[in-house]
């Protein structure tokens, strides 16, 4: 009999227990939702708000440029703390994004089309959960290779090998358009795939023949290379190429003009586009970018990157067209008189 009611006892006390682990589970629950609170209502909280920035390879622009933009962010925005990190670019920047992997990222303005309307690189994959906070700097597709080479245009690279930019990278996409423009397949050239900087380094010790760069006007490590070889030479896309190139890709004519670098004594032909920033519209607040673009512009002063002299109010918007303004951005643009 005794044995009967301590067992009941025994029993009656692992149900309690079942129970109130039940409960407490129900009360973590109802306390979750303050973990996903807006990164507006962190930071009005008094909670530090982590952004994790995608940028590009080291040796290109975006990597160095990334560090000094979230280092002016950090200084000036209370409770915000803003990584950049090494990425493989655009492509890459757009699809970890989409991924929820990025909060915010640095691209070239037509991959970015690309992603939100599904296009090109991202066939069947459209990015919808991304905005534009701001324009950042003009690109410019500089490809560039050394006199030895026997290299004298763009066609010359066929059976060549060739620094096409790392997978996910604007330059890669720009640089097989090039190419194709040119009549020249994946099949018809090596393809290292790696960023501008190891590149650049290839170059010099003579692993490859070419480079491919979307780049900041000048480039330190262009001209590092010619400090080193002292024979740096640029391709131009120019004719029915540059014509074609232009309508199939978005990517507009430009020209390097004579003294970019104090060592070019001739006009470039080449192409450009917009670096612009976008940000996560899942996990970026409309309060956040509303900071992160105000900073951006007001204090690009505090930017010792040399591109950052492009970041002013009157560029702003450059980039934008075709794509979903941030609300929190467009706020600062209405408040600034940049937008209507």
């Amino acid at each position: 009999m005794h044995k009967k009611k301590y067992g009941l006892l025994a029993l009656l006390l692992a149900l309690a227990m079942i129970v109130s682990a039940c409960g407490g589970a129900s009360q973590t629950g109802t306390q979750q939702p303050q973990t996903n609170q807006s990164t507006g209502e962190q930071q009005a909280s008094g909670e530090k708000v982590d952004l994790l920035m995608g940028t590009g390879s080291q040796g290109g622009t975006y990597y160095p440029l990334g560090q000094e933009m979230a280092n002016v962010w950090n200084r000036n925005i209370e409770n915000v703390n803003v990584t950049a990190t090494e990425s493989g670019a655009s492509v890459e920047n757009l699809a970890k994004i989409g991924n929820d992997e990025f909060d915010l990222g640095m691209s070239v303005h037509i991959p970015a089309l690309s992603a939100y309307n599904g296009t090109g690189d991202f066939e069947g994959r459209k990015i919808e959960n991304f905005a534009f906070v701001g324009f950042i700097y003009p690109e410019v597709l500089q490809i560039i290779t050394r006199e030895g080479t026997g290299i004298n245009t763009i066609a010359d690279l066929k059976g060549k090998r060739v620094a096409i930019g790392p997978p996910g990278s604007g330059t890669q996409s720009i640089a097989k358009a090039v190419l194709a423009a040119y009549g020249i397949t994946d099949a018809d050239y090596t393809a290292y795939q790696e960023g501008f900087g190891d590149a650049k380094a290839k170059l010099q010790d003579g692993t490859i023949d070419a480079s491919f760069g979307i780049l900041g006007l000048p480039n330190a490590e262009i001209d590092e290379l010619q400090v080193a070889v002292k024979d740096v030479k640029f391709l131009e896309i120019t004719g029915e190429e540059l014509k074609k190139i232009q309508e199939e890709s978005g990517y507009q004519p430009f020209t390097i003009p004579a003294g970019s670098y104090e060592w070019l004594d001739k006009d470039v032909s080449t192409v450009s586009a917009y670096a612009i920033l976008v940000a996560n519209t899942n996990t970026v607040s409309d309060d956040i970018a509303y900071e992160l673009a105000k900073v951006m512009y007001e204090k690009a002063s505090e930017n010792t990157h040399p591109q950052a002299r492009h970041m002013t109010p009157e560029n702003a918007l450059l980039g934008s067209e075709g794509l979903p303004i941030h609300p929190g951005a467009e706020r600062y643009f209405k408040e600034a008189g940049i937008m209507n």
